[in-house]
């Protein structure tokens, strides 16, 4: 097995690079960014410089393996000029250097004869290299003696304890060591002052159990650099799922792991924290301040709707600590050139789903499905070369015009039949009919679940290219979801209104509007949950995922693409 460090020799006639001291308030850059840049300078330029973070099974481990050395109070250390020849030890202990720019927290401190010796906790077995460790862990330690140093101790050594296998590795600080450890300082130091995020691993190994392969997203990156066919899709960073409340009077609470919701009448329904992914409140619902601030700490979003499910906004899960892409989404809101380039290929993928939808579930007769779907064929020609915003809207709603035209034709012979679910045309605010009612809740849901989506990425869903800004409307969710309209919104509310899940009796009228019930919004927002959870191809990459999944991939490539790392987004437009 070879070592871990990929990185090639200067050629013969380059200087190597060293950043400057740290200047006051520059942050301190980690030891263990000095690993992960070693391992995977994307990977902590990801963690480190864009705030990225996503757990997995060893990163878990490895937070156990660490708290199993902070029982009981740690002596202090003594200064260096204080420090006696006798045995001592001592626990996290914390270092720093402006001059060094870094800074490391010690797991444990021995000191000897008048030397010092960092050691360091490790997951796992001890690897069987010639070193006793990777060049990474070696380095990591390297840090602490070379913080140690600066302090006025002497420190020859490290050392790392494996945890799994119970080995210790001595680590010396020689100045081969040394040096790879300070170069990779600067260089880290210097991506960070350039904002340049490095590419991808080309197919490595290290890839499949990086906790930031649903963030990193190598192949699908490398196939825009390269051309490279992804080998999988990236799995999701958490298998849990939404929860909904919408019941009025409804309140919901923390106990230990779960959140507890009562409802008059009811018995407690218990939740475990770890299955939810987005807590959705409509309506008059309340939510305690220690259950709220568990799911701060736990970064859960919550949304907040009202009793018709209209999209207020959201609390919590804001993304990664870093204003990183938000300031190149902002950039690029500001070129015009790149804000019309962008609404013009989303809205003739619109045009293009809603053919789609049409083609696929056609339900009148044969002979006058042509007519639709050339026209929209053309429209979405059309819009691809738009040459400003007005005309791109005229032809967003000259198709709107030819599609709900068509849609009660997809329709089974039983919901034609049915007067209540006439249909002549698209309406909102309020909608006027059952279709328009059921197409406004599953737009609105749409909104929710692609705010969340953007959000988790470290966009501003307020700020778009397309859609106008105005108070309370999230202009990139709107824009960002207009493909998704069809595929999403319109394919669950056709299934809800065929398959009989909302009927006639689903809904109550007033003030000239229509709305649903709450048994009538319940069915369809399963209805909505389950074409989530339904499998589809990617069509650029090939690959099968959810399309649940689908739209946090779709979020992770549009900050790729606003960052600068892909050319172009692919929007999602299936045969």
């Amino acid at each position: 097995m070879t070592d871990f460090d990929t990185r090639k020799t200067p050629a013969q006639g380059e200087l190597p690079l060293h950043a400057p001291p740290a200047v006051r308030d520059e942050t301190l850059v980690p030891a263990r960014m000095i690993n992960e840049w070693l391992y995977c300078p994307r990977l902590a330029y990801l963690e480190w410089a864009q705030g990225e973070w996503a757990g997995n099974a060893d990163t878990a481990a490895g937070k156990r393996a660490h708290r199993g050395s902070d029982k009981g109070r740690a002596p202090a250390l003594p200064a260096p000029e204080a420090l006696e020849e006798k045995p001592f030890k001592t626990r996290r202990l914390a270092l720093a250097s402006e001059t060094l720019g870094l800074v490391a927290e010690i797991d444990a401190l021995e000191a000897e004869d008048g030397f010092v010796v960092p050691v360091d906790t490790k997951v796992g077995k001890r690897p069987h290299v010639a070193e006793g460790a990777y060049l990474p862990e070696r380095a990591q330690v390297c840090v602490q003696g070379l913080l140690l140093r600066e302090a006025g101790y002497r420190c020859e050594e490290g050392a790392l304890w494996f945890a799994e296998s119970r080995e210790r590795v001595r680590v010396p600080l020689d100045e081969a060591l040394i040096t790879t450890t300070l170069r990779a300082a600067s260089e880290l130091r210097l991506a960070l002052a350039s904002g340049r995020t490095p590419p991808p691993l080309d197919a490595s190994p290290k890839c499949p159990r990086c906790s930031l392969l649903p963030v990193c997203l190598p192949d699908e990156v490398n196939w825009f650099r390269k051309g490279a066919i992804p080998r999988t899709p990236p799995p999701p960073a958490s298998p849990a799922l939404p929860v909904y409340v919408q019941v009025p009077g409804a309140r919901i609470g923390k106990k230990d792991a779960t959140l507890v919701v009562e409802i008059e009448g009811e018995e407690k329904r218990v939740v475990a924290l770890d299955e939810i992914s987005e807590l959705a409140l409509a309506g008059p619902v309340s939510l305690s301040t220690p259950a709220m601030h568990e799911l701060l700490r736990r970064e859960i979003p919550v949304a907040w709707m009202s009793s018709g499910f209209w999209f207020l906004g959201a609390t919590g899960g804001q993304g990664p600590r870093s204003a990183a892409t938000r300031t190149a989404q902002y950039a690029a809101a500001a070129d015009p050139a790149r804000r019309l380039g962008f609404a013009r290929d989303l809205v003739a993928a619109k045009i293009r789903n809603q053919r789609t939808l049409l083609r696929r579930n056609w339900r009148g007769e044969a002979e006058k499905r042509a007519a639709p779907l050339d026209a929209l064929t053309g429209l979405a020609d059309r819009a691809a070369l738009a040459t400003d915003a007005s005309l791109l809207l005229g032809l967003e709603g000259e198709a709107a015009a030819v599609y709900f035209r068509n849609l009660p034709l997809l329709f089974t012979d039983a919901v034609k039949a049915l007067p209540e679910f006439a249909f002549e045309r698209r309406n909102r605010r309020p909608p006027a009919d059952p279709v328009n009612a059921c197409l406004s809740l599953a737009y609105a849901l749409l909104t929710r679940s692609v705010t969340a989506s953007l959000t988790t990425v470290g966009l501003d869903p307020w700020k778009g290219f397309y859609h106008v800004e105005r108070p309370g409307r999230p202009s990139l969710a709107l824009d960002f979801l207009e493909p998704f309209r069809p595929l999403l919104a319109d394919s669950a509310v056709l299934t809800a209104l065929n398959n009989g899940e909302v009927s006639p009796g689903d809904f109550v009228y007033g003030a000239g509007g229509c709305n649903l019930s709450t048994k009538g919004r319940r069915a369809l927002v399963e209805a909505y949950e389950r074409r989530l959870d339904q499998e589809t191809t990617h069509p650029v990459f090939g690959y099968q995922l959810s399309m649940r999944r689908l739209l946090h991939v779709q979020a992770r490539l549009l900050a790729r693409f606003l960052l600068g790392e892909i050319a172009s987004f692919p929007h999602i437009v299936p045969r």
